[in-house]
């Protein structure tokens, strides 16, 4: 994965400078500015470092590649760049293994395929991983029990709190009950044991 690195004493200046000798729209590319002492009769420089996303996207997707021949799966994988998000889908012939009990093994695989990335470009990438549309139907599913455990609180006054739940998982469900005007979540404890509290307003 390539690096490109412009200098100059404007950000806006050298940014456009970069983004037309690449030819490259910047809705395409990660930035990463900082400054860089000057010498004895010069003042401060601005460096900028690029990398394009799409080169990006082919890293992450050969790691996990990797991934699969370590499993020793036979997959498919398909990408998609949209927003600077990079999005990830895997389709193999043991889907189960990839996933894990209750999606915990599909989480490691995201979350080293993130730092992964991270240390190769040092800038923070937006990535999401799923596997046969796993967490599609997953959160359909947490949505649901969400709804269902909503209406209990506001029938009956009482507080639930749910069992622990992965990060993504209890965003799902803060997400989905922010604008039931009846029922307020909040989070409790710590991970790996983080749950959430449903009480009524």
């Amino acid at each position: 994965m390539e690096k490109y690195i412009y200098k100059g004493k404007e950000e806006k200046v050298v940014l456009e400078s970069a983004l037309k000798e690449l030819n490259i729209p910047e809705s395409e590319i990660l930035i990463k500015t900082k400054e860089e002492k000057g010498g004895l009769f010069s003042g401060k420089k601005v460096v900028i470092e690029i990398v394009k996303i799409e080169d990006i996207s082919e890293f992450g997707k050969t790691i996990l590649e990797n991934i699969l021949k370590g499993f020793n799966i036979n997959g498919n994988i398909e990408k998609q760049i949209r927003d600077k998000q990079i999005s990830y889908k895997v389709y193999s012939d043991n889907n189960g293994i990839l996933i894990g009990k209750n999606g915990k093994t599909l989480e490691s695989i995201q979350k080293y395929l993130k730092q992964s990335i991270s240390a190769q470009t040092g800038m923070y990438v937006n990535i999401i991983l799923d596997i046969e549309n796993y967490k599609e139907k997953r959160i359909k599913t947490l949505q649901e029990f969400a709804s269902k455990k909503a209406k209990i609180v506001e029938k009956t006054g009482k507080m639930i709190t749910l069992e622990p739940m992965q990060a993504y998982e209890r965003k799902v469900i803060h997400s989905f009950l922010q604008d039931n005007p009846n029922v307020e979540t909040r989070s409790i404890g710590q991970d790996p044991r983080r749950r959430i509290v449903i009480s009524k307003k």
